[in-house]
């Protein structure tokens, strides 16, 4: 809403329970009319999350690393999108299975704003991003 840090379209990947890794997505629009910054998260599913970001490394291969600093900056007025292939919030050291139709709570922090309780619906990643004629 106005003069809010909106959170939408929070989701992860489904994944096994063999996989010791997941990923949360978002969109974070910042209307508080002032910077804010994403700290970090937690969740109880994840032994530990941290905020990491997809990049180019030599010769094409995608890498993963921790965003720079370990936040991810949000600038006033601006939506701010966590994606597949960009920014995300990665779940080390998942505690559970992650079944498509679960919902993953996560507890989001902000510099100014403090905690966010989101929720995130676990999906069929192979339904993500197959249009790209966007």
């Amino acid at each position: 809403g106005e003069g809010d840090l909106d959170v939408e379209g929070v989701w992860g990947r489904n994944s096994p329970m063999a996989a010791q890794n997941g990923a949360f997505y978002m969109v974070i629009t910042n209307n508080t009319g002032q910077d804010e910054q994403l700290l970090g998260a937690e969740a109880e599913a994840c032994g530990t999350s941290e905020l990491h970001e997809m990049y180019m490394k030599e010769n094409d291969v995608m890498g993963m690393r921790q965003v720079p600093g370990g936040i991810i900056e949000l600038p006033a007025g601006e939506s701010i999108e966590l994606k597949v292939g960009g920014m995300h919030v990665m779940c080390i050291e998942k505690q559970m299975a992650f079944e498509i139709g679960d919902k993953i709570p996560i507890t989001l922090k902000f510099a100014n704003a403090g905690e966010m309780e989101v929720t995130a619906d676990i999906r069929d990643s192979t339904m993500e991003g197959m249009d790209m004629g966007g």
